[in-house]
Formats: structure tokens, C-alpha cells, sequence
């Protein structure tokens, strides 16, 4: 249904750390990038995640987040340990969530510009 998403952000080279270690822990990795854009995917020049330039940007509010899928609880593990060390801050350490599933295992994350992200992994014990 979502061809791909755009986040505005303030500070291209600080989100694109976050985003090269706490994506590149998930396989994903810059597809594309210009002066005021980079793309995150697995294929050039398909991008699925797009990071824009915007001096005036602002993060959605309370309960809006992006959830991106973890190919295991490792995956998860890397996404929330990356993304600490790239400038992000807590929002949930990675762990089960039994609320949301018996083999939900989440991190959570706010990036350099306040957006909420999370990587899950439904699969069960690895």
C-alpha cells in the first residue's frame, strides 16, 4: 500500500548517522542521497524511507511512530544499540512486549529530530 515515507529533518548528516546504524542493524542501507535527500532501502534507487532537508521541521506528535520489521531479536538488539550510539535516545529498550503479542520483541527509539521509531521482530525466540 506505502510505496515509501518522507521525514523532514533539520539536520541531514546528524539523522543520516542515526538512520545509517540503527537501519544498516535491519539490512537497510542508503539507495539514494543527494545535497538535500537520502533514501533508505535495499534496492538503488527505490528507497522506502526518505530523509528530506527541511530547516522547519517538526515531528508528529504523540502516537505516531514507524515500525520497522527486524529479521530477529539480534536485529532488534543492534537497532536500539546503533541508534543510541548514533545520536538517538531511548524510547524503550529491546525486549518482549507480551502486551502487544507473545512473540512481540521491540526497541524503541526518538531520533535526532523527535520522530519515534521502533524495530519488531514477531517470530519468536531465535
Amino acid at each position: 500500500m506505502i510505496h515509501h515515507l518522507s521525514l523532514g529533518v533539520r539536520d541531514l548528516a546528524a539523522s543520516a548517522a542515526f538512520y545509517d546504524g540503527a537501519l544498516g542493524a535491519l539490512g537497510f542501507r542508503r539507495v539514494f542521497e543527494d545535497d538535500d535527500a537520502i533514501g533508505y532501502g535495499t534496492v538503488d534507487d527505490e528507497d522506502i524511507l526518505c530523509l528530506k532537508l527541511r530547516p522547519d521541521a517538526v515531528a508528529p506528535g504523540a502516537g505516531f511512530h514507524l515500525a520497522f520489521a527486524a529479521p530477529g531479536q539480534a536485529a532488534v538488539d543492534a537497532f536500539h544499540e546503533a541508534g543510541l550510539r548514533a545520536g538517538g535516545f531511548d524510547n524503550g529498550a529491546a525486549g518482549l512486549r507480551e502486551e502487544y503479542g507473545p512473540t512481540y520483541y521491540a526497541a524503541f527509539l526518538v531520533d535526532p529530530d523527535g520522530h519515534r521509531v521502533e524495530a519488531v521482530f514477531k517470530g519468536g525466540p531465535m
